[in-house]
């Protein structure tokens, strides 16, 4: 049997996460056997036939309970005592002795120990030759033991949440891993934070993104200049900034029109702060919608605005999805002023960053590319020409698929990666000597 890769990830698919799935299948296109596992079950209906196709055939994790997951442990208990024991003694050690981890992460620890025999145990007979994980939590740690029980390798690629608030034993993560994808120089730079790695183990792979054709038709017209945003209705995303922001220029008499588009736990207080500040006539809270209703409105907005910031539990974003979306669609875009998101928005080339938290300074600028049409269309244009160029799907899986035929040479078809040599990513360890939009370095992406 072929030698397979298994990718796994907090819930695959998902539609919070269409960047994960789309990696899955795009490297299936390519002809690399993934097998997919997802730790909890997922949601029904995704509006993709493709996505349907894989949430039949991804094994759940815990879905089929304590019990199964105890008696699949087991098993790999009686079959391979020594090895089980070592892969308990390895988690017994990170449980106990990892300074800096929360209490409460411990017992969640073995937890996922147990897991990860359970995985190993359902997906032995696969020839699985390595785990990739999607988010540096839950996720890789599953991937870490299931990993070390089959004798193989894992690698992982972290975002958001997954390393900030609700980071555990990344330190462990990243000396054990083969290979720690980079969705940003900056993440490239966090990592070595906390262990000094070379370049060849942390390659920079973008959550690539699919460039549409180039937009036939002019935005919208007929009615107030429109304003969209999407996302998760979370704190740091910034959508209350966003709203106050649509309350100024509302107030100063321009005329506008703003959808958010998501759900989330800020719901209620978003739709309290819209009614508060007398603006329920001008933004829409339209609740999650398929990816293919937020992609048309995206594309037919005259702005894109993620006034994207750092929460009070230190939970920020990494560079949003849905900000590349935006630019492949050629929509001028807004966001939030962070490290990573400097790496896709340039202000004032590829579009406008703005202060996180500052309301009267995002109206500002809001108000300043609705009234002048062609700096719009210039900024669309050149983030468009930026995402084809550095965060293109296409581009960032011959990326990954170099780097899974360096670990896994049997599992990848030679010939696909040299189908296209893809844009390298500069190696330089400073953060702040980065290229300007239309340079890309000559260093290699791995270095075999």
């Amino acid at each position: 049997m072929r030698a397979q890769i298994l990718y796994i990830g907090s819930t695959l698919p998902a539609l919070s996460e269409t960047f994960v799935y789309r990696e899955v299948l795009a490297l299936r296109d390519k002809r690399v056997p993934i097998v997919t596992a997802s730790v909890r079950r997922q949601e029904e209906g995704l509006g993709d036939p493709r996505a349907d196709a894989l949430r039949a055939e991804t094994i759940i994790v815990y879905g089929p309970g304590v019990l199964r997951l105890l008696k699949d442990a087991g098993s790999e208990l009686v079959r391979r005592p020594l090895q089980t024991l070592q892969t308990v003694a390895m988690a017994l050690g990170d449980s106990l002795c990892r300074a800096g981890m929360r209490l409460s992460a411990r017992p969640k620890c073995m937890y996922q120990m147990l897991a990860g025999l359970a995985l190993a145990r359902r997906v032995r007979s696969r020839n699985v030759r390595h785990i990739h994980a999607h988010m540096a939590h839950v996720p890789t740690t599953i991937a870490m033991y299931a990993a070390r029980q089959l004798g193989i390798s894992f690698s992982f690629t972290g975002h958001a949440n997954d390393l900030f608030p609700q980071r555990t034993l990344l330190p462990q993560k990243l000396r054990r891993a083969k290979f720690i994808a980079c969705i940003s120089k900056w993440h490239r730079e966090f990592y070595r934070g906390f262990v000094d790695l070379p370049d060849e183990r942390l390659p920079i792979v973008r959550c690539g993104v699919d460039i549409p054709p180039e937009p036939a038709q002019p935005k919208h017209s007929g009615g107030p200049p429109l304003i969209v945003s999407v996302g998760r209705l979370i704190p740091k995303k910034g959508f209350d900034t966003l709203v106050r922001a649509v309350a100024a220029l509302n107030a100063a008499g321009c005329r506008l029109e703003c959808r958010i588009v998501g759900g989330g736990p800020e719901q209620d207080q978003l739709k309290t702060l819209v009614e508060k500040l007398g603006v329920a006539r001008v933004v829409s809270l339209l609740g999650p919608q398929p990816n293919t209703e937020a992609r048309r409105l995206i594309a037919d907005a005259d702005l894109f605005v993620l006034p994207c910031r750092v929460d009070a539990d230190g939970d920020r974003d990494g560079i949003p999805v849905v900000l590349m979306e935006a630019m492949a669609a050629e929509t001028c875009v807004v966001a939030g002023d962070l490290p990573p998101i400097r790496e896709l928005v340039w202000d004032g080339q590829t579009g406008v960053v703005v202060p996180p938290d500052d309301a009267a300074a995002l109206a500002t600028i809001i108000a300043t590319l609705l009234a002048d049409p062609d700096r719009r269309k210039s900024l669309a244009r050149a983030g468009r020409e930026w995402v084809r160029t550095e965060f293109s799907r296409e581009t960032n899986i011959d990326r990954l698929a170099a780097v899974f035929r360096a670990v896994v040479p049997k599992a990848v078809p030679e010939s696909q990666p040299e189908r296209r040599r893809p844009p390298p990513i500069a190696g330089d360890r400073e953060a702040a000597k980065r290229p300007t939009p239309d340079q890309v370095s000559d260093d290699p992406v791995v270095r075999a």
